[in-house]
């Protein structure tokens, strides 16, 4: 991928009527169907490991439920020991003031954090910003519930890419403070076993459920949602 240029994974941006982003669009009236029965608007992506493909879902899933209907949406980039959000968005400036800085000084608002992805998407995005030594902290610090409550009562949905739950325990912080989780798991590479192990992590009433990335099998397109509830 160029410096600079959108990822073509990123389907719900790039492509967004072809087959591939059209997976998101059952993944997103599921979201909407939980808003509407549970109140549902405030979420974390997370995975069991690295490389299932949790980022990518993150900015998918938020393209979806922005894409012709008038939601809006933010994406925030909460992996903050990884952040790659900026990367697969082709965003020039990813080293700019983002969710860390507001993180560590109130001075820093949400306004001054959030950007427009690109002019074509209605969707806004705040980036990680830089790499701080105390992340577990930040995370658990009355600053970003008080982030995220501002996030919620000027968005529709607030999508949080959150790091892998098995490696860290960021995702599991981050859990208290969100409505519910979607675990992304990788079709036919994510080990049963580490699956089991992320989801004793969480409180399960909290896991909204679990996408299957890279699954080709029943239905061939690129992701299928299988909820548990």
């Amino acid at each position: 991928m160029e410096p600079g240029q959108m990822d073509t994974a990123l389907v719900s941006l790039t492509a967004p009527g072809s087959y591939a982003a059209e997976q998101y669009q059952g993944l997103r009236l599921k979201i909407e169907q939980l808003k509407r029965s549970r109140g549902i608007s405030v979420l974390a992506v997370t995975s069991p490991g690295v490389s299932d493909g949790k980022t990518v879902t993150s900015i998918n899933l938020a393209g979806a439920l922005a894409r012709g209907s008038g939601a809006r949406v933010l994406l925030i980039d909460a992996d903050l020991r990884r952040p790659a959000v900026g990367l697969h968005l082709g965003l020039h400036d990813v080293k700019g003031a983002g969710l860390a800085e507001a993180l560590g000084d109130e001075r820093i608002g949400l306004p001054q954090i959030v950007r427009r992805i690109n002019h074509r998407s209605t969707v806004n995005v705040v980036l990680a910003g830089s790499t701080p030594d105390h992340v577990p902290e930040l995370l658990r610090s009355p600053r970003f519930e008080g982030l995220l409550q501002e996030a919620r009562s000027i968005y529709d949905f607030v999508v949080i890419d959150t790091p892998p739950l098995a490696p860290v325990y960021d995702a599991a912080v981050l859990s208290r403070l969100v409505d519910g989780m979607l675990i992304v798991v990788a079709a036919h590479e994510t080990p049963r076993k580490l699956l089991e192990q992320t989801l004793n992590l969480v409180d399960e009433s909290k896991i909204l459920g679990i996408v299957l990335n890279g699954d080709t099998s029943p239905l061939p397109g690129q992701y299928d949602a299988y909820y548990e509830r």
